[in-house]
């Protein structure tokens, strides 16, 4: 069997720019990278991401959430038969600003995997970096896991670390930790891929 069948194919969800789906689009051009970019998601129309995605030739979808209302799961199983039709094998979050229910976390359970703004459990929730800042910690940065009902509490498969400097703001710090995202990203999305990383009872088991 090639490397090429082996690839594990994986679903991005977004709801903007979309810069952490690029880095892992232009991981998964390598051939020897274990997973494919085969599809990505919006719930918002038009976002930057969508056409950044199409560049990369890979398929893209819209599933606008507004027409739903408040019936978070109705959306979720339009989002989960496209990612069906499609065969995706992996779910990533990249900057997707929606909270799943438990059903789809369910469903998705040991194939879903997020990137945060933070060392986790340090900082969950939004405003890493201004919490971050006012914390005053020497140390930043972000962490992939894998996603549980519960936000920002997955288990961590792989996390960077960047220095707090004097003088930093929320955007100068936040900068510093988007680069180490986009190589972090790849890097976890690897693991989970290959099998290196598994979610066994609520924790990463390697090998």
């Amino acid at each position: 069997m090639s490397m090429a069948a082996a690839r594990r194919r994986v679903g991005v969800l977004i709801s903007g720019r979309g810069s952490n789906m690029v880095s892992l689009a232009e991981a998964a051009q390598a051939p020897d990278y274990p997973a494919e970019i085969a599809l990505v998601v919006s719930n918002i129309p038009d976002v930057a991401g969508l056409e950044r995605a199409r560049g990369f030739g890979i398929a893209t979808a819209t599933v606008d959430h507004r027409p739903f209302g408040k019936d978070r799961e109705a959306f979720e199983q339009a989002v989960d038969e496209l990612l069906r039709l499609n065969r995706i094998e992996i779910v990533v979050l990249a900057g997707f600003m929606r909270i799943l229910t438990p059903w789809f976390v369910k469903r998705w359970e040991g194939r879903m995997i997020n990137i945060h703004p933070s060392l986790l459990p340090l900082f969950k929730g939004t405003h890493t970096h201004r919490q971050a800042l006012e914390a005053g910690v020497a140390e930043h940065g972000c962490s992939v896991h894998f996603v549980v009902p519960e936000l920002d509490a997955g288990p961590v498969i792989l996390q960077a670390k960047v220095p707090v400097l004097p003088g930093d703001d929320e955007d100068r710090l936040a900068q510093r930790v988007l680069v180490e995202e986009h190589k972090l990203y790849p890097a976890a999305l690897a693991e989970v891929a290959s099998g290196r990383a598994r979610l066994v009872d609520g924790a990463v088991i390697r090998g």
